[in-house]
């Protein structure tokens, strides 16, 4: 039988994962000037940080036994929005610097593959998978289970006020409609291995633009643009997600004639 979590203890759990993020990245790159660039500066921001932290996700739903609605999805959407991973995945193809990872080297790239990867399980698994769930259990529709998950994952960014400064208000807001675009990618999929997966990808073509020192990646904005194009299509669509009633769906009963 599965557990109850309330809402205020899905939020301690965030901030203590943005917390444990937090702090074992920065404890593991203090005195360190490796950034993305390398191999030891990529582990120890976000290979080691990040794994800790899916751990503590897989633990959270272990211990509560929600592997099926954290993992399975039984609300669909309208095919339509199947739009959005397209979108987002030529975007990826288009934005990665493939130069960049070749310069660094395969192992490089296997590891920052695998370093995405830990980022789009574990941020996918607490927001779109631990968070939609406890949203759905207080009854709430779908409408404020997509707004309240997609906040709660953009106010998590706000972290990077820290490193960033204001610039990272930017951050908050562009990272909270992307939670909204994975939200609808995880219910077109039907569970969580598409939205993780996407967002892992989404994540390793944008970190490649800052893999060669002092050189700048200007064919990732095609990234950013991808998600002004979902957004403008999301938006012109947005009375068009929900399934329809099962009367838009069926042919109309034939007349009868006498």
């Amino acid at each position: 039988m599965s557990r109850h979590l309330a809402v205020r203890w899905y939020l301690v759990l965030v901030v203590g994962y943005v917390a444990l993020v937090q702090v074992l990245g920065f404890a593991l790159t203090r005195g360190s000037d490796s950034g993305y660039d390398s191999a030891d500066g990529l582990w120890r921001s976000i290979t080691l940080p990040v794994g800790v932290g899916l751990v503590l996700v897989a633990v959270t739903v272990a211990v509560l036994r929600w592997w099926r609605p954290v993992f399975r999805d039984d609300r669909p959407v309208r095919r339509w929005v199947a739009v959005v991973p397209i979108v987002m995945i030529v975007a990826i193809g288009l934005g990665t610097n493939y130069a960049g990872l070749v310069d660094r080297g395969t192992g490089f790239a296997l590891l920052l593959l695998v370093s995405a990867l830990f980022v789009g399980f574990a941020e996918e698994g607490l927001f779109r998978g631990i968070g939609v769930t406890v949203l759905r259990a207080r009854g709430m529709p779908e409408g404020r289970v997509a707004l309240w998950s997609s906040v709660v994952f953009g106010l998590a960014h706000s972290a990077n006020l820290i490193s960033l400064g204001p610039r990272a208000l930017v951050q908050v807001l562009v990272v909270a409609v992307a939670g909204y675009f994975f939200y609808l990618v995880r219910r077109r999929g039907g569970g969580l291995l598409l939205p993780a997966v996407l967002h892992a990808l989404w994540d390793f073509s944008l970190i490649t633009a800052s893999i060669v020192p002092g050189e700048t990646y200007t064919a990732s904005t095609v990234v950013v643009v991808g998600l002004l194009v979902v957004a403008a299509v999301v938006g012109a669509g947005r009375h068009r997600i929900e399934p329809g009633a099962v009367s838009d769906t069926l042919p109309a009963p034939a007349r009868r004639t006498t």
